[in-house]
């Protein structure tokens, strides 16, 4: 069977310069099978059929709120994931903080788990504020250095932020939003990915 990627463009390349924030150069890494592509400059990418999908390499990194505590994907075993990449002194990030936080309520009950990587903030204390301001009940691994996005494949675009991923339950990368999100518009792929029936279900 053929690789089927879909593809749905919400705007051209240009348009995500304008609606996310410029952190630095791409990042090439190994330890996964996940090899970003966005053909055409999209900013939103879905990866299908399931089967397909690649995985990432090890994703782990030191609690943000919890100093000394270490978060993972694996502490997500069999959920749905949704990485959001973010940084306190970004504005799409602030923007967006809310409709993640309302699809992380309204999907946590269907096995759906949330984990932010907190990026480019040397002032610890700025983004635990930015935690507390926004009310955000879910998880943030800190990375000012952003050795963790490593795990996020071969030519991943750690220039845009923020960025969210949503992972299948076997931590397969189902869909990429190189922009800022809507809940209206994650919930929906969350939800669907979510439903998906497990292998050992087929």
């Amino acid at each position: 069977m053929r690789k089927v990627l879909h593809v749905v463009a919400a705007a051209v390349c240009s348009v995500a310069v304008l609606t996310s924030c410029a952190t630095g150069d791409d990042a090439v890494a190994t330890g996964g099978t996940f090899d970003f592509v966005s053909p055409g400059g999209q900013t939103r990418i879905f990866y299908d059929p399931p089967e397909d999908r690649g995985t990432l390499g090890a994703l782990h990194g030191e609690d943000l709120m919890n100093e000394g505590e270490t978060l993972s994907l694996d502490d997500f075993d069999g959920q749905v994931v949704v990485v959001n990449i973010w940084g306190q002194w970004c504005a799409p990030c602030r923007s967006e903080a809310d409709d993640l936080e309302e699809v992380y309520l309204a999907t946590k009950d269907l096995g759906v788990g949330f984990l932010g990587i907190n990026v480019r903030d040397n002032q610890r204390d700025k983004a635990q504020d930015f935690v507390i301001d926004q009310q955000l009940t879910y998880p943030s691994i800190y990375d000012p250095s952003m050795r963790s996005l490593l795990a996020l494949g071969r030519n991943y675009p750690t220039s845009v932020v923020p960025t969210t991923v949503v992972l299948d339950r076997q931590h397969r990368v189902a869909a990429v939003f190189l922009t800022e999100i809507l809940a209206e518009d994650l919930q929906p792929v969350v939800e669907r990915v979510a439903a998906e029936t497990a292998p050992d279900q087929q």
